[in-house]
Parts: structure tokens; sequence; C-alpha cells
């Protein structure tokens, strides 16, 4: 069922795909709402179909029936260009491959966003936030000269400069040592809380999994428990 206050309603989505060897089913009637600030984590096994989730919540994919609303938007309903424009005012990214632009400087991938956005004071408030994050003394520094740890976390300060209404994360510290992915996944955490995101997580990780209020735990692409 879902409440009219939620933020994010993902309801009854179904995901196949076919090719010379048949139909395969993805997702099976997945059906949930998360509420404004809730933390939610998706879990499951590898090839359980929790990516597949999270690009469809996030309008990069489309399911085969089913939809999403995002904050009382049917997503679907719209076309791409406006469902882009949707996913720039209301959502957040941060992936496990940090996905940074590697010819920007820390700086001006933060900025990029509020710059598509048509934000006024875009290097002033990328510069605040990349000292939030702890790198004030690598706004010039380029992707590659970053460490790990370092680059997920101009990858955080872009995904919530904007001030989404929910971040999607998948696998955040999946290419991060575990000392690294610690510290990374607390200044998540820290930042969700401030600026009163919804927080949906694609996680592995039993222990980060635990961090969130709800566990959406999908099996063979159906819910098993949440």
């Amino acid at each position: 069922m879902v409440c009219s206050d939620s933020i994010v309603a993902v309801q009854h989505i179904f995901k196949s795909v076919s090719d010379s060897t048949g139909t395969l089913t993805i997702l099976r009637d997945i059906d949930f709402a998360l509420a404004p600030r809730e933390t939610a984590a998706i879990v499951g096994a590898s090839g359980s179909g929790k990516s597949t989730l999270l690009s469809i919540i996030a309008g990069l994919d489309t399911p085969t029936s089913g939809t999403v609303r995002l904050a009382g938007q049917d997503i679907f309903a719209i076309s791409e260009d406006d469902r882009a424009a949707l996913r720039a005012q209301k959502v957040g990214f941060v992936f496990q491959s940090f996905q940074l632009m590697g010819n920007l400087t820390a700086l001006e991938n933060v900025m990029l966003p509020l710059e598509l956005s048509g934000t006024q004071s875009a290097r002033t408030l990328a510069t605040e936030m990349l000292k939030r994050v702890g790198l004030g003394e690598r706004l010039a520094h380029y992707p590659k000269v970053l460490s790990g740890g370092e680059q997920q976390r101009v990858a955080l300060a872009r995904a919530f400069v904007v001030q989404p209404a929910v971040l999607l994360a998948d696998e955040p510290t999946g290419s991060l040592d575990f000392a690294t992915g610690e510290t990374v996944m607390q200044l998540m955490f820290e930042l969700n809380r401030e600026l009163g995101t919804t927080l949906v997580l694609v996680t592995h990780d039993k222990a980060i999994a635990a961090r969130c209020e709800r566990r959406i735990v999908i099996e063979a692409g159906q819910i098993k428990s949440d």
C-alpha cells in the first residue's frame, strides 16, 4: 500500500528481457514505499536484481510493467526530457565506480550539477560542500591524483550539493578498502541526516545494511522480506 506522503513509491514493478533463448524475468511484482528522510538498504545476492531496481527507481531503466512515483510524480508518465529534469531536481547518485569527470577538477565536478540547474552561486556552494567532506585542500586536483576514498568523497559532495530529496547509492564502498569504506559510509549517513534526504542504498554488506532503518531483501527478483 502506498502512503500519500511517500517520497518514493515503487508500484508493482516487473522487468523482463528477451533474447533468442527466451524470456528472463529480472524483477517480479516489486512494491514498497519510502517516507521522507527514511533510509533503506536493498540487499540480496549478485544477480538478484538489486541494481536493476535502483536504475528503475532513478528512471534510468524502464520496467516491463508497473511504475515509480517520485514526490508524487509518475516518472514513466512523462517524457524522457522531463524525467531527466525531475531527476536533476530531486535525485542524487553515488556509484561504486565514482563516475567523476576526469577532465574536471574536484571543484568543477561538484559545481557541474549546480551549473546545469542554473544555480548562480555554484562555486561557493561546491567549495563549501568539499570542505564539509574534508577536501578543502583538494579543490584544484583532478580525479587521477586523488585516492579512491577521496574520489568517493568528491562523488558524495556532488550528490549532496544539490540537496536532493532522494539519494540513490549503488555499492558505494565496493571499490574501497574496509577502513576507507567505513569513513565514506559514516560521512554519507551524516550528510543524509543533516540534509534530511531519503537514502536508498544497494549493498551486499550486512553491516552497512544494518545501519539503515529498513532492509528490503531481494531474492530471484522478488521481495522476500521488508
